[in-house]
C-alpha cells in the first residue's frame, strides 16, 4: 500500500498565494516562494501550485516562479494553471517542476493527456478534475470552476485513465474552503473505477478529516491550502497525529 501524502496546495494569481471558498471571494496568503520553504520545513510531502487564472486570461504558467522554487525547495512539486501542449510541458520541467497539472485543456483536448504521457512519462501527469453535484450527478467543472461541461465526473476519469495519465487531483467544488471534511462520498464513487493514485482537494479543516479521507478512501494524498496557509494546523503536528490514528504516512 502506498503511503500517504500531505500535500498543501498554493493557488497563485498575481504572483501571490490566494483562497478562497467555493471557488470565489479570493484572499491575499503570502510570496508562495516563502510559503513553499516554510511547509519544506513542516515536513509537506509535495507541493502543488496552480495559476488559477492562466486558463481564464489566456496566460501560460509562470515559468519564472518555477525557476525560483526549484532553486528553494528539494520536495516534489506539480505546476498547473494554462498549460496546453507538449511545449509548454517541457518548458515548465526544463525548469524544475516535477510533474504538470491539466484541466481545461485536458477536456478540451483529451489527447494532451496521451501526448505528454507519451513524451515524458505517466509519472508527471496530474489531471485536476473540478467536480460539482448537480441534482445527484457528478459533472466536470472547467475554467477555473466557471463551466460546466456535459462530462459526467466518472467517465471523465475512466477516459484520462486509459489515456496515460498518471495520477487524478480530485477537487470537489461543493466542499472546497467550507472545512467540513473532504467529500468522501465522491472518492469512494471514484476510487470504485480508478486504480490511479488519488489526491483528495477539497474541504479539510480538522485533523480528522485527514485520518476519515485516508481510512474511509483509497485517496494516497490530501491537499489542502487555508488550513496550512493561515497556520491553522501544522503539518508536522498533522502527521503525528495520523501516526497515532494508525495511517502510514510518508
Amino acid at each position: 500500500m502506498l503511503k500517504k501524502r500531505i500535500i498543501p496546495c498554493l493557488d497563485i494569481k498575481d504572483g501571490r498565494t490566494v483562497k478562497g471558498i467555493n471557488f470565489i471571494g479570493l484572499r491575499d496568503a503570502g510570496d508562495p516562494v516563502e510559503l513553499a520553504k516554510k511547509y519544506v520545513n513542516d515536513g509537506a510531502d509535495e507541493l502543488v501550485f496552480l495559476d488559477i487564472t492562466a486558463t481564464l486570461e489566456g496566460r501560460k504558467t509562470l515559468i519564472e516562479l518555477v525557476e525560483k522554487l526549484s532553486l528553494e525547495i528539494n520536495i516534489p512539486f506539480t505546476i498547473g494553471g494554462g498549460i496546453s501542449s507538449v511545449d509548454d510541458v517541457e518548458a515548465l520541467l526544463k525548469a524544475g517542476a516535477d510533474k504538470v497539472s491539466i484541466n481545461s485543456a485536458a477536456v478540451r483536448r483529451p489527447e494532451l493527456v496521451q501526448e505528454i504521457a507519451q513524451q515524458f512519462g505517466n509519472q508527471c501527469v496530474v489531471v485536476a478534475i473540478d467536480t460539482k453535484n448537480i441534482d445527484g450527478e457528478d459533472y466536470v467543472f472547467i475554467n477555473g470552476g466557471k463551466i460546466k461541461t456535459e462530462l459526467k465526473t466518472i467517465d471523465w476519469v475512466k477516459t484520462v485513465t486509459e489515456l496515460g495519465a498518471g495520477e487524478i487531483l480530485l477537487t470537489s467544488m461543493d466542499f472546497d474552503g467550507t472545512k467540513n471534511g473532504f467529500d468522501t462520498r465522491m472518492l469512494k464513487n471514484i476510487s470504485q473505477i480508478c486504480q490511479l493514485p488519488i489526491i483528495a482537494s477539497g474541504g479539510a479543516g480538522k485533523m480528522e478529516d485527514f485520518t476519515e479521507v485516508f481510512s474511509e478512501t483509497t485517496a494516497t494524498g490530501a491537499l489542502a491550502a487555508s488550513i496550512f496557509h493561515f497556520n491553522e494546523i501544522k503539518i508536522s503536528d498533522l502527521k503525528e497525529n495520523l501516526k497515532q490514528n494508525k495511517i502510514a504516512i510518508r
